[in-house]
Formats: structure tokens, sequence, C-alpha cells
């Protein structure tokens, strides 16, 4: 089309939008057959504007995107018909299936309970009753029978030792007395024997990661247990180690009683009751074992099962009776939230008075971000939902599943979502693949069901800012990206607010995810320092320079070059136990290490790390002095 052409299309136009909106269209009869033609034309003349051809628009000189080629242009002007969905919108509600049924409970409350004040006196005598349930359950359990002749046990978590890691101990491991001739009763809860070393541990020259932490078991090397002849490192766990030596249950925890043994040479490893233990083949100065004759139950059990039944069973009532989304949320919101946080997955806190602050403390801001989640996601989906069984089935166990993610999702060989966790754990790559592809096919379906509702486009610019905010967060310098559970469920709801069977699953899902997160973990910060990272773990900090030892049968002298600034000084660990510290100014850079005589000669393992202080780095691998005096040397790399 020629410059001319396109100038007379454009005063045709221009002189035709003058007549309409001068004269205005002719009228049109019901049987004229310009009446729908009329009508759109009409609707578009009241805003301001006429429909061109798409040809007309794209020929035009004020057409900008002439250099995008037309294929393109075709896919684009396809894909934006789409995300505008169907007009009228289609918005989803659930048919019930055998609605006479599920109709039912709401249509009883209203026989029963015909008036408002009725509705309100039910509601806080049900409060009451499981509040009233669940604290004498709490409170049982926390004042347990003492253990006759030890007294009242400890209450302690799953992964307490009477020994901490690398120098943890200060020198010769004083800070970690009494060695022996001392008993402790203790009560473990259930559920122990999924807490694992997320960092490596170094045991001699092993490393233990990703595994329960007991080291020890049958001291004749037998395959059969027993109390008096099972004895475990200092560093082991200990409820792991009762349920190891069989004083205590996994799934009901437990009580018993510890007596320590002090130094001991050798350490077998057993496969007992669903835990392998480790083997440590050399001398540890402190040990334990268990006292046979005491009663696991000890008067109490841990209460998580028995207030299982019941919160599940109050929760469950309410879903089914209730139809008010504004009352059902928050009293099922607080419920799980309570039930994670001081019993089916607490803190690692041991007292109840200090749990029950801090989980009061985490839930007020949770309550604020539970309204915003009601607003936006859950007010939407659950208004005029009567499909009361479905709701039960599909919201509340969801939201069940989520809340117990320790006991769901324990499985999966993903602890932590950071790209080092990723890559050291194993089957961790694969899972996540799993779990990515789960979630994109789910996506898709959601999709489908924003676009007929017309809420697509929304919704994307909604995740867009999302997607953006967590680039930028990638980009900030000393800084390390960590999607939370919290996070992860916060950034996929938004797409759950439709009314239908697939979100009612998906969103009570991720409420329960949130609530685990939270009350287990604290709104942790979606970006953390690699330290924080790290925590515990090894933080490639700089090695000593060994020289060669001079080894002997007898003795063994190790030497080293002076350490840089910011160092000032070296720590050496002989059997994971600090047994010396040299520091500037305190004479030759060397140590010499002799076995005392009388003793059973066997495999010795040293480390070296560099000092601040009294604070350590990494410590090097275990280089192994054997019992014929030859040296092995260190594997390069840390080690904690």
């Amino acid at each position: 089309m020629s410059p001319a052409d396109d100038r007379s299309a454009e005063d045709a136009v221009l002189a035709e939008r003058e007549q309409w909106q001068d004269d205005g269209p002719e009228p049109s009869t019901a049987d004229s057959s310009d009446l729908q033609i009329r009508s759109s034309a009409s609707s578009d003349m009241e805003r301001g504007r006429i429909s061109l051809p798409v040809w007309m628009r794209e020929s035009s000189r004020s057409f900008h995107w002439k250099w995008v080629p037309l294929p393109i242009r075709h896919l684009a002007r396809s894909a934006a018909a789409w995300s505008k969905g169907p007009d009228p919108p289609q918005i989803q509600k659930i048919t019930p299936l055998f609605p006479f049924v599920q109709e039912m409970p709401l249509r009883l409350v209203e026989i029963l309970l015909p008036g408002k004040i009725h509705k309100a006196w039910a509601l806080i005598t049900f409060y009451a009753a499981w509040l009233l349930i669940f604290v004498l359950v709490l409170h049982h359990s926390a004042s347990s029978g003492e253990i006759e002749g030890y007294g009242q046990p400890a209450r302690i978590w799953c992964g307490a030792n009477f020994w901490s890691k690398g120098n943890g101990c200060e020198l010769n491991g004083n800070e970690c007395r009494p060695f022996e001739n001392a008993v402790f009763p203790f009560s473990c809860p259930a559920n122990c024997m999924s807490v694992e070393v997320l960092n490596p541990y170094a045991v001699g020259d092993q490393e233990i990661v990703y595994h329960p932490l007991v080291i020890g078991g049958p001291e004749d090397g037998s395959q059969v247990l027993s109390f008096e002849r099972s004895i475990y490192r200092a560093d082991s766990f200990i409820c792991q180690a009762a349920i190891h030596a069989g004083v205590i249950s996994n799934t009901q925890g437990g009580c018993g009683v510890v007596s320590m043994t002090g130094k001991r040479s050798s350490f077998p490893s057993a496969l007992e009751h669903g835990i392998q233990s480790f083997e440590f083949d050399s001398t540890f100065p402190k040990s334990f074992t268990f006292i046979p004759g005491i009663s696991s139950e000890c008067g109490s059990s841990d209460p998580r099962w028995p207030l299982l039944g019941v919160t599940v069973a109050f929760t469950s009532l309410l879903s089914i009776f209730c139809g008010s989304a504004a009352i059902f949320f928050p009293s099922v919101f607080v419920m799980l939230f309570f039930h994670v946080g001081l019993v089916s997955d607490p803190p690692n806190i041991s007292d109840y008075p200090s749990l029950t602050s801090l989980i009061v403390e985490r839930f007020l801001p949770a309550a604020f971000v539970a309204y915003v989640i009601y607003r936006f996601c859950v007010k939407p989906q659950l208004t005029g939902l009567t499909a009361q069984f479905e709701k039960t089935i599909l919201w509340l166990g969801g939201a069940w599943v989520g809340s117990l993610n320790n006991y769901t999702f324990d499985k999966l060989p993903i602890q932590r979502l950071t790209p080092h966790d990723i890559k050291a754990q194993p089957g961790a790559i694969p899972a996540l693949c799993v779990i990515v592809i789960s979630i994109f096919l789910i996506a898709l379906g959601q999709i489908w069901y924003l676009r007929l509702e017309g809420r697509f486009r929304r919704y994307l610019a909604v995740y867009a800012i999302m997607a953006a905010f967590l680039l930028i967060c990638v980009a900030i310098p000393w800084l390390n990206l960590r999607i939370h559970h919290y996070i992860l469920a916060l950034l996929l709801l938004p797409g759950t607010r439709m009314q239908t069977r697939p979100s009612l699953l998906y969103q009570g899902l991720l409420i329960g995810l949130f609530i685990s997160g939270v009350a287990r973990w604290g709104f942790d910060s979606i970006l953390q320092t690699s330290a924080a990272l790290l925590g515990d773990g090894q933080n490639n900090s700089l090695l000593p320079n060994m020289t060669e030892p001079l080894a002997g049968v007898a003795n063994i002298t190790f030497g080293w070059s002076l350490p840089p600034s910011p160092y000032d000084g070296v720590s050496v660990l002989v059997n994971d136990v600090e047994r010396y510290r040299w520091y500037y100014g305190e004479g030759e850079p060397s140590f010499t290490w002799s076995r005392l005589q009388g003793e059973e000669q066997g495999k010795e393992y040293f480390r070296f790390g560099h000092m601040i202080g009294s604070a350590s780095g990494d410590y090097s691998k275990a280089g192994v002095w054997t019992a014929e005096g030859s040296w092995i040397p260190m594997q390069p790399g840390p080690s904690r």
C-alpha cells in the first residue's frame, strides 16, 4: 500500500468516526441482520474508539513493530488472545458429589443451632474442649514420673550428646567431664531416627554425613545386643544410641539411664533397630552404656500420637460442620500451628515454658501472614463451598500432610535447598528433578484454570514480580538465596485461589508447609551469609603446612610452618580429642606424642587446624599412625 493510500484510509476512518459521534448509529431491530455488528460497534464508539482490521493497523505509519517478523507477530497476537481467556470468564465452582450427603452437616447445624448466639456458644465450647485436652496431655507429659533410684529424667532433644566436635571440649576434653562414675536419667521424644548429621563429621579417618550419629555397639563384637555389652562413644547422639541398644523405641520415645564408662580402646559397629552404627578402632576418653532394668515408659510417653488423634478429630469435625471460611481457616491454622510447634515437630528446646514462649513469639507474625493468605487465597476458594467431605479430605488432609512434614516428606533425600547440599547428598538431584517436574505439571493445570477465570494476565504479572525479586536476591553479593518451607508456600499459594478440587489439595498442602516451616524454624531470612548456611560445617579455612613427621613405634613428632595472619596458633587433635595447642612465642612449632606403656597398641589419628585465640578453623583430614610405627599421610582437604 502506497503512502497516499495510507492517508486516504486514515481520512476515511476519521470521517466515519465523526459521523458516528455526531449522528449516532441508525436504530436496529431484533430481526435485523446488523444488530450484533452495530451493537459491537456502538460499544466501541462509546469508549471513543473503533476496532480496525489487523492489516490496517499494522500498515499505518504509526505502527512501531514492523521490524518484528510477521510469523512472530501472529504468534504474539494468538498468545495474547489466549491469555485473555474466554468471554465471559468461567468462574470455577465445585459441584459436590452426592450433594445431599455432603450438605447434610450444614443443614443439621441450622436445625440444631438456629441462632447466631447458639452457634457462638457451640464454637466457644468446641475451642475450650480442644484446649483443655491439649493442655492436660502436655502437662502430663511434662511432669513425667521419677525413675526409682535416679530421680526425674531430663528431657533432651534427639541430637543431644556428651561431647562437642572439634576442640569444643577444650584441651583433653576437660569441659566435658566427668568421664566415668556418673549416671544421667533422660527422656527422649519420638522419631529421633530422622535426625541426621547434615555437615561432614570426622570420626578418625571417616566422615559421617546425612546419617544418624551412633559410634559403637556390642563391646564383644557380637551382633546380639544387650544393655551391659553396648558401649558408645561420648559424641554419639544419646537418643539414637538408646534406640540402637533397644532401650527405647523410635515411635514412642521413652526414658532410660546412661552410665558413664570412661576410656575405651575400641567401638565396634552394628546394625540394630534400623540404625547402622559406626566403628572407631582407637581410644577415646569418654564412653557410655545404658543401665538395664529401667522401664522405657517411666510414667510418661511422647504426647505426639495421642494429641495427633485429638487434633485430627477436632479439625475434622470443624471442617465437616463449619461452612464459614472466616471461622474454619483461623481455627484450623491455630490448632495446627500449636500442634506442630509444641508436639509433632518442636524446636530443640527441652522445657515446655521456654518452648511455649518461643512458639507464641513465632505465632504472632505468622498470624498476620495467615490473614493475608486468607484474604487473597483461602477466602476466594472456600467461600460458597458446600462439599464438606471433599473439603475435609482434600484441603484439611493436605494441610495435615504438609504440617507433618517431618514424617510425610522425611524420606526425601533433600534436607536443605542449598546448592552445596543438593550436590553433596546422594539422590538429591534426581529427587529435586522429580519435584520440579511435578510442580511444573501442576502449574500448567493451575494456569489453565486461571485463564478460564480471566485472571491469568494479572497472576502472570504477580509471578513476574516474584521472579524479579528472586533474581535480585541471587545477584546480591556476599549473600546466598535460601528457599525455606514457608517461602516456597508463599510463592505458590497465590495460584491456588480457584475453587477446584486440585486447588483444594494444593492449597491445604502449602498451608501445612507454611505452618511446619514457621513453627519449627521460624522466619529464617531468605538471604543468608555463607557462614550461616554452613553452621558447624567446613568453612574452607587455611590448613597448617605440615612437615614430614618423625615416626617410631613409641612416639611421633610433628612440625609445621608458622601460621600466616590472622592465625596465631595451631590445635592438634589426637583420636578426635584436642591434646595440644601451640601459639606464637611458645617455643618451636612442633608436637611430640608418645604411646603410654602397658596399653594395647593400635592406630591413632591426628588432625591439625589453625587457631585465632581459642577458636579453631577447619582441621586437616586424619593422618594415621599405625601400631607398627609407620605413618599414613593425611589426604588433602579439610574436616570438622
